[in-house]
């Protein structure tokens, strides 16, 4: 084992003795508010053992998403999170129609990249133990209680073994190399397992003592060092500093995806639809339906009985 202190993993007593407080956290924007509402009414109708929903979005689109705000739910803005020194702009090589965020010290980053680094950034402002991420183009169809995260002291860490050996999975790989350099580690140092899901939860101590371990290594702020490789993946860096670093501590490896996902192809038809959601494992509570696929959000609530 290693020496790194590690809070939350084997130091924090208290975690031991109580059950931990849990919170939800979506990162969205304005384009998929309507399917982030949808998530909201599922998550209010199916889910249990979470004592806030964090919604996190670019300061533009706070007050559209104020609507969904409640006494367990609040939007925070990413000015609350990231430095200042990075500006979101309209991006005029995309003839407006998508952001950019600039700055002298990353690489020009999309929202895909910024919403990465809000759901790191998070683990600074919110107070819960324990940080389960949720997409907002989920939807809850059945009852889920977040407990499934926490089993005696440890928090449940998404985990496919082995996946990056086989062909295919680029960018995983990608991804995985630069998360090993963010964090210092050796590059001889490889890993083949994929941590990327939706649905999944981190331990907040954690998170912090892996930011802290990014700004040790490199003498920078966390932001900064992500930011500075356009291919990264926020998953992969939070699991292989536990994997890797901290050889495990304070976390059970579990592969079982809780929500099905369709991530690629063309929007569903209605009793393709229906097949989807019959083809749910029996661990799945949720679904996922990519909103860059273009299923009409009606058309959900309409097929999953919210209308």
């Amino acid at each position: 084992m290693n020496s790194r202190f590690v809070p939350g993993a084997d130091v924090e007593p208290s975690l031991l003795r109580r059950i931990p407080t849990a919170a939800i956290v979506t990162a969205s924007y304005a384009p998929d508010f309507e399917r982030c509402r949808l998530l909201c009414e599922t998550l209010d109708l199916h889910v249990s053992g979470a004592a806030h929903h964090y919604i996190l979005v670019e300061h533009r689109d706070i007050q559209l998403f104020r609507q969904l705000e409640n006494g367990r739910r609040s939007v925070v803005d990413e000015r609350e999170l990231l430095p200042r020194w990075l500006h979101a702009f309209d991006d005029p090589l995309s003839l407006f129609r998508r952001r950019v965020w600039l700055s002298l010290k990353t690489q020009p980053l999309r929202g895909w990249h910024v919403q990465q680094l809000r759901r790191i950034a998070i683990s600074a402002h919110a107070g819960e133990d324990v940080l389960i991420f949720c997409d907002s183009d989920v939807a809850f169809l059945k009852p889920f209680d977040c407990g499934a995260f926490w089993r005696d002291g440890k928090a449940r860490l998404f985990r496919r073994d082995g996946v990056l050996a086989d062909e295919g999975h680029d960018e995983h790989r990608i991804w995985s190399r630069n998360a090993g350099a963010a964090l210092g580690i050796d590059p001889s140092r490889t890993s083949v397992h994929d941590y990327i899901s939706t649905l999944i939860a981190w331990r907040r101590d954690t998170v912090l003592a892996m930011c802290g371990e990014i700004e040790k290594v490199h003498a920078r702020g966390w932001v900064e060092v992500v930011g500075s490789a356009r291919k990264f993946s926020e998953c992969m860096i939070y699991g292989r500093y536990v994997d890797d670093l901290l050889e495990g501590a304070g976390h059970f490896h579990g592969s079982e995806e809780f929500c099905r996902v369709h991530w690629t192809g063309e929007a569903l038809s209605d009793d393709e639809f229906r097949r989807f959601v019959a083809g749910m494992a029996p661990e799945q509570v949720a679904i996922g339906m990519q909103s860059f696929i273009g299923t009409d959000i009606g058309r959900i609530r309409r097929l999953i009985g919210l209308n």
